[in-house]
């Protein structure tokens, strides 16, 4: 079976191209396999890349352990650039569906290469039986949470999948390891959530750690950074137009007048080869 790697600031994702191909995969279980950074590829999912009959074409995405997520943002910028490059979708901007809808994707192509993507993430949902989380206040913001004895304020959003956001003065002391995976498992959040932990560091600018859902730790969060950049106007700390720090890099967020968020930043090739078991 042959894969490609690919990242966008760190978050790695496991590319299959059946944009063409009849396969009859099972691929949550494989999503398992390949994305272990031992006994498989290594990766914080598996892409896959589909024909579509709503848009051009379609991405399904699968964590480490199996589930599916509505859709992930930096795997989504590293979807355009390569059926782009391998001229499944010659136009530009092209539309992507997922389960979290369809996206349109623009792409910021010099010299026949692209240099980056920007992502039409589409309206935030600040409904708390959408996002979903069991929350009285709507929207969520600012409401407590309590684990392990400590109580913490957050901001609740979706992008198509659920984000808890909490504001920290620094990350030195945080037990991110120990908090992280106990908030993603919450009971306020039926469908688990990812957790974003943010600090201001100027109208403009912000740093993101994040607990994805299903994955743990990654580099980067493409959902998480708009889901953040929502929630920190929510909470008047920031300006709509603001630069994401993450581990893996700076992705640059806007929360248009359309109430659109739109997400610009790199997708980059790792490399390419054969998984060889059956």
């Amino acid at each position: 079976m042959e894969f490609i790697k690919m990242h966008g600031l760190g978050n790695d994702f496991v590319f299959l191209d059946h944009f063409s191909v009849s396969a009859d995969v099972d691929y949550p279980k494989l999503a398992q396999k390949l994305c272990h950074r031992q006994f498989g590829i290594g990766g914080d999912g598996l892409a896959v890349i589909l024909p579509s009959k709503a848009a051009d074409a379609r991405m399904r995405i699968f964590n480490p352990d199996g589930s599916e997520p509505e859709m992930c943002g930096n795997a989504s910028r590293c979807f355009a650039r390569y059926v782009y490059d391998q001229g499944i979708i010659l136009h530009n901007p092209m539309r992507v569906e997922t389960l979290a809808g369809v996206l349109t994707l623009g792409l910021n192509i010099q010299e026949g290469q692209v240099q980056g993507v920007r992502v039409d993430m589409g309206e935030p949902i600040l409904r708390a039986d959408l996002i979903p989380v069991l929350g009285q206040a709507e929207p969520v913001v600012g409401q407590p949470l309590e684990v392990f004895g400590e109580t913490f304020q957050y901001t609740a959003v979706s992008m198509g999948n659920p984000h808890c956001v909490i504001f920290v003065e620094d990350f030195d002391t945080l037990d991110f390891e120990r908090i992280g995976p106990a908030i993603e498992k919450h009971p306020l959040f039926p469908r688990k959530t990812n957790v974003e932990f943010i600090r201001i560091d100027s109208p403009r600018e912000m740093t993101m750690k994040v607990w994805e859902r299903g994955a743990g730790p990654t580099l980067a969060c493409g959902t998480g950074a708009c889901g953040a950049t929502v929630a920190a106007v929510l909470n008047q700390k920031t300006e709509r137009a603001v630069t994401v720090h993450l581990p893996g890099g700076d992705l640059f967020i806007e929360w248009g007048p359309d109430n659109h968020v739109y997400m610009t930043g790199p997708a980059t090739y790792v490399f390419k080869g054969m998984w060889l078991e059956s």
